[in-house]
């Protein structure tokens, strides 16, 4: 399969129709305002490797909001205001050392094309941060998802929080929270749908063991 921008425009369109594409951005809307917006401040600079559809930056509130993105397509989804650069996650050279606050990442890195890949934007992370910024993460676990892991076409590489913790550490980053279970595995998930439902499971962490499948890493630059 072409996994070119082109070719992830045709992968996308068919699995996102517009539909889909709304409730996932109600569904974010309640995610980042009942549990991400905790860790970003107003002035804040931040940037979502993997934007997608802007299911993260359209409602995260903060000084200067910035996405890269293979996919073209995604830029008329995102809010204005927003900057978005068409690219390579593993390269970040529209973004300057250390300017940055926060990277964020949801579901991207199981996509990229080998460990060597995932290390490497990791690695252009933890340059753009400033000094003290945050890494946030989350992605499907594979300890906990199993075969389904392997359901969507594009994902390529096995990743766990715990692998993923080892690597933040070889990089030199300080694992500031590790939860092996955060949300479920897909928005097709029985639960939570409703955005309602989204902000009570949140709120109700023991419900995470039942449900999560998706790890959740907060990691800091020294």
């Amino acid at each position: 399969m072409d996994t070119g921008p082109g070719g992830l425009q045709k992968l996308y369109r068919q699995r996102f129709d517009e539909k889909s594409r709304e409730a996932k951005q109600k569904l974010w809307e309640a995610i980042v305002g009942s549990f991400f917006q905790k860790y970003i401040r107003a002035d804040d600079a931040v940037l979502d490797l993997g934007c997608g559809f802007g299911e993260f930056l359209n409602h995260v509130r903060c000084r200067r909001r910035i996405g890269i993105d293979l996919n073209t397509d995604v830029a008329g989804s995102l809010q204005n205001g927003i900057e978005f650069h068409a690219g390579d996650v593993c390269n970040l050279a529209a973004v300057a050392d250390a300017t940055v606050d926060v990277v964020f990442t949801s579901n991207l890195m199981e996509h990229l094309a080998s460990k060597e890949a995932v290390a490497k934007m990791i690695g252009e992370a933890r340059r753009v941060l400033k000094p003290g910024g945050q890494f946030i993460a989350m992605g499907p676990n594979l300890r906990f998802v199993g075969g389904p892991y392997w359901d969507f076409w594009d994902h390529r590489i096995p990743i766990t929080d715990r692998s993923l913790a080892e690597l933040l550490g070889s990089l030199d980053f300080k694992i500031l929270e590790r939860r092996p279970r955060f949300l479920p595995y897909t928005t097709k998930s029985a639960l939570p749908q409703a955005p309602w439902l989204v902000r009570l499971y949140l709120k109700l962490p023991f419900a995470w063991s039942l449900f999560g499948k998706q790890f959740l890493l907060r990691a800091l630059k020294p």
